[in-house]
């Protein structure tokens, strides 16, 4: 099978432009992002040594921790730079793609998809990717799939405080109109999910029992904006601790799930 080809500036932004090791643990709402995604994630995985898949996984941010709580872990990532990383964590590690694996049918008892969907514009791309997913699972296993919420640029921007620049307002509007962006003027090319998207694409892709769960909560960006602006790590602060107690508080809420920044759908492959 001939791998699908991976966009050369995805590629370059995380081998050139951004340090992806380091982006949650050294900001207050990326370590928010991390504490919440383990939390998330340490509820419905299966008890280890089982075999995790950790598909685009960078350079194993995530991988590391499942490693020391017992877990089997290969990592799949299309970025050298990421994969000589991940190597570190204690996973094995490879290049590959989310959208041909080159994993065995239901190999895997889990399957994690925390990046890929994110930078798949194309439904068609993102439903491989999904459909990929599905395939190395066992039936019964787990996979976690994560976006980035369609509103999530306006947050940013306004804790930022870029929106009273036109062309910002420009741009963040076209992503809202679009929920894409174009990855000309900052990050890459990119797809925002709503959460009821989300889950309709891994209900499509076959999984069942999904699920849509809020990551960073309701107050993420009002801890990066305080942060940002004070120039004051807010990590070991009790405004994180706020920030990450509202997020906890915010699940049974599904109208909230909107006031994120990432949203994690869970499934199972029937059995």
């Amino acid at each position: 099978m001939t791998s699908p080809e991976v966009a050369p500036e995805i590629v370059r932004f995380y081998s050139e432009t951004i340090d992806e090791a380091e982006r949650l643990s050294t900001t207050a709402d990326g370590r928010l992002e991390m504490v919440r995604t383990q939390e998330l994630l340490r509820r419905r995985l299966p008890k280890p040594p089982a075999k995790v898949l950790d598909v685009g996984g960078g350079p194993g941010a995530h991988a590391r921790w499942l490693v020391a709580d017992g877990y089997a872990v290969h990592l799949v990532d299309p970025v050298p730079r990421h994969v000589e990383q991940a190597a570190q964590t204690g996973a094995t590690a490879e290049l590959g793609d989310a959208r041909a694996l080159a994993a065995a049918n239901g190999s895997y008892d889990v399957v994690l998809v925390l990046g890929p969907l994110y930078h798949l514009l194309d439904r068609a791309d993102r439903d491989r990717a999904l459909a990929e997913a599905y395939r190395v699972l066992r039936p019964g296993g787990l996979v976690a799939a994560a976006g980035i919420n369609r509103y999530a640029s306006l947050f940013e921007h306004t804790a930022y405080a870029h929106l009273h620049k036109e062309s910002m307002r420009k741009n963040i509007g076209g992503i809202l109109a679009t929920q894409t962006h174009d990855g000309k003027k900052a990050f890459t090319p990119a797809y925002f999910h709503s959460a009821e998207q989300l889950l309709g694409e891994v209900t499509a892709a076959g999984f069942e029992g999904g699920e849509v769960h809020g990551v960073e909560g309701p107050a993420w960006s009002l801890l990066a904006a305080a942060e940002r602006h004070t120039g004051k790590s807010l990590i070991d602060s009790p405004m994180f601790e706020s920030a990450l107690t509202a997020a906890r508080m915010a699940e049974p809420y599904p109208e909230l799930l909107s006031a994120g920044s990432h949203l994690l759908a869970t499934g199972h492959r029937p059995l």
